[in-house]
């Protein structure tokens, strides 16, 4: 440690830690080590004593630094920042860090990686424990990916410090001690597109599911940008909104039908998006009210004039609103719509070659009907 973190390490009159760090730091009897679960109350109940926390290198990085500060004041704190276990990681390995894409696992479902599978991307990801890199790996494998190499990294930084490199597929360790880091180099045939219309196929559903070719020029009108909120209502699967998280959005998906609520939970999870994403069961009409105002309103189903006029009553001048309808009234009301309120109305006729005899034809769906406009 440098000079002025021993000093404030040694003038501290309680020390929270990992046992390893306490161990390591010789806290002896001021020592306490953080809860099981995760907490930081025992810290904050401490207020107004000098109390040293050990914890993540650069603890405003996937740390506890974060956590503690949103209940501080300015000047309740000092910070001293060492290098990071992903700086560690990527020295250890030669890794350029603007190269790579760091996560921190110790609470997150592995599905938040999915996302960030492409072909030969690096990731240097922090791990609950040491049974953490089997589950990675064989996640990892049941996504394709089971010729990625990783590096299991022990104890970085430490005297007991240990690195193991083998394949997802071929992994077989199984004393892996904590703390550990898992580096993946990932092979060249992974990972979802990032254009918009994911295949059908990757979403559970039950046939209500917004198509792959009118997803796509959806998400096109709908115009995603990081850290917008969508409400998505008639969500059906909740493709769209999976999309428009995969973009870097949030998003509430309103569903009326419990089956299908639980296919949009099945996506959400899959995806890994539930940090981003929630399904709401029930009328939007009647539960819009207890959300926060969107960015943007997608509905993909069962418009209606007096939910529209709700819309419109509620949500603030500048949001984006897309229409999707296949019926007749969908359709006039939609264009009264654009009459009165402008925007785009467009129309969208979708055919797919299938097989007619030992020849083939177009099997064409039916038109969809969208307006797009910025109230």
């Amino acid at each position: 440690m440098p000079a002025a973190t021993r000093a404030a390490l040694d003038a501290a009159e309680v020390v929270f830690g990992g046992p390893r760090h306490l161990e390591l730091a010789g806290a002896g009897a001021r020592g306490q080590a953080w809860p099981v679960p995760f907490s930081t109350a025992p810290v904050l109940a401490q207020r107004g004593r000098r109390v040293a926390v050990l914890a993540s290198g650069d603890p405003f990085w996937h740390g506890a630094g974060g956590s503690l500060v949103r209940a501080l004041a300015p000047g309740e704190w000092r910070a001293f920042p060492a290098p990071s276990t992903f700086t560690l990681a990527a020295s250890a390995l030669g890794w350029r860090m603007e190269e790579i894409t760091c996560h921190g696992l110790h609470a997150a479902p592995l599905s938040r990686l999915r996302r960030v599978l492409a072909p030969n991307a690096r990731l240097i990801c922090l791990m609950r424990d040491g049974t953490a890199p089997a589950e990675l790996a064989d996640w990892l494998t049941q996504q394709g990916a089971g010729a990625a190499e990783l590096t299991v990294m022990e104890r970085l930084g430490g005297p007991h410090e240990r690195l193991r490199s083998l394949r997802a597929d071929a992994y077989a360790l199984d004393d892996v001690a904590a703390p550990v880091a898992v580096a993946v180099a990932l092979p060249s045939q992974v990972g979802l597109s990032r254009a918009s219309g994911l295949p059908d196929d990757v979403f559970a559903h039950d046939g209500q599911i917004t198509k792959r070719p009118v997803r796509a020029l959806t998400l096109c009108a709908l115009a995603p940008r990081p850290g917008e909120l969508l409400w998505d209502i008639g969500a059906g699967s909740g493709s769209v909104s999976v999309e428009w998280c995969l973009a870097g959005g949030r998003a509430v998906a309103f569903e009326q039908r419990a089956d299908r609520i639980g296919n949009i939970r099945r996506n959400i999870a899959d995806f890994g998006v539930d940090h981003l994403m929630q399904a709401v069961e029930g009328t939007a009409a009647d539960l819009i009210a207890d959300q926060a105002l969107p960015d943007a309103v997608f509905i993909g189903g069962g418009a209606r004039l007096p939910l529209l006029e709700t819309l419109y009553a509620l949500l603030p001048s500048g949001t984006r609103m897309v229409v999707n309808g296949v019926t007749l009234e969908t359709e006039a009301l939609l264009a009264q719509a654009h009459a009165a309120r402008g925007g785009t109305l467009m129309r969208f006729d979708v055919a797919e070659a299938t097989p007619l005899g030992p020849m083939r034809g177009w099997n064409a769906a039916r038109p969809i009907v969208q307006w797009s406009v910025t109230l």
